[in-house]
């Protein structure tokens, strides 16, 4: 073969390797700030369903089997495990919980994301029969679940005061 044949032969395979080589799929949409504004806004009506002390719309926050732990009450690992103590704080006549998100961050992935912020709980204390109030802070988890909606999968909180 002379060189001529081979130069075009090689110069063959170069293009034929570039022309099927694939360019990498582009980066997907950032849409980090959207799904900041959804899980805020979402935590707006979160509030007001507390207020309306509307257990299926307070539970309809949480994914499936999302963990709840709140102080004094053993950790709740799913809606069923949740609707109990749920009944039982809704049955008291002076029951509130109104909560503020200070931070929220989304994964650049935007598949999960966090909340922290401050809460107020007011429920009747058992001895006194009178209304209690309760501060503190929390830090709510969630997972963007596959109809795109976001769902809190770990909620925590705890109260502002002092050790016991």
């Amino acid at each position: 073969m002379n060189r001529f044949s081979v130069a075009v032969c090689a110069m063959g395979l170069v293009l034929l390797i570039v022309g099927c080589s694939q360019a990498p799929p582009p980066a997907p949409p950032d849409t980090r700030a959207a799904d900041e504004k959804t899980i805020r806004d979402a935590e707006v009506v979160w509030n007001q369903d507390w207020a309306a002390k509307d257990p299926d719309k307070i539970i309809s926050h949480y994914a499936d089997d999302a963990t709840l732990m709140i102080p004094d009450v053993p950790l709740m690992k799913g809606k069923d495990a949740m609707r109990p103590v749920l009944a039982q704080m809704l049955a008291d006549k002076n029951a509130s919980l109104t909560f503020a998100t200070s931070s929220a961050e989304v994964s650049k992935a935007g598949d999960l994301a966090y909340t922290q912020g401050t809460y107020t709980l007011v429920l009747t204390n058992p001895k006194t029969k009178k209304p209690m109030t309760e501060k503190g802070k929390y830090v709510t988890v969630y997972k963007k679940q596959a109809d795109g909606t976001w769902k809190a999968v770990e909620d925590i909180n705890n109260e502002d005061a002092p050790a016991k």
